[in-house]
């Protein structure tokens, strides 16, 4: 599936600019355990076809109702086409999908450090739910 090797490359690009020192050969796993004909996938493509976005949605389950929900995987878009609306128009697609699926939700994981991301999802009326806690062993 031409769809697989090019949703690779984007979340490399996605974790890289946050942590640029890691080199993620574990994504190829998680991609190829969650990635199914059940987690849509959604491109944003420049008018030469170039593709400059996507959003990959998938399932999650609420672990307090027990609902099961869309979770976005990943939502990427390149640097230079940041600012244009590219990602609030697929948040709103992925919203407009998970409303047909019957879902009262959507979650997302965001980092810490990427307080960029946390105000784009703010200004999308996303708030923080769960503090996902760990501690490094030695």
């Amino acid at each position: 599936m031409i769809d697989r090797p090019l949703l690779l490359k984007f979340l490399h690009r996605s974790y890289q600019e946050l942590y640029p020192e890691t080199g993620f050969d574990h994504l190829r796993t998680t991609l190829n355990h969650y990635f199914t004909v059940d987690t849509p996938l959604w491109w944003v493509r420049t008018e030469t076809e170039q593709v400059v976005g996507c959003l990959w949605l998938g399932n999650s389950v609420d672990q307090i109702s027990g609902d099961r929900h869309s979770h976005i995987f990943l939502l990427y878009v390149m640097p230079e086409y940041r600012r244009r609306g590219l990602g609030s128009a697929l948040m709103a697609t992925a919203e407009r999908y998970a409303k047909t699926k019957g879902d009262r939700q959507i979650t997302l994981q965001v980092f810490t450090n990427n307080q960029t991301a946390q105000s784009f999802y703010q200004s999308l009326t996303y708030q923080p739910h769960a503090i996902l806690m760990r501690k490094i062993l030695p």
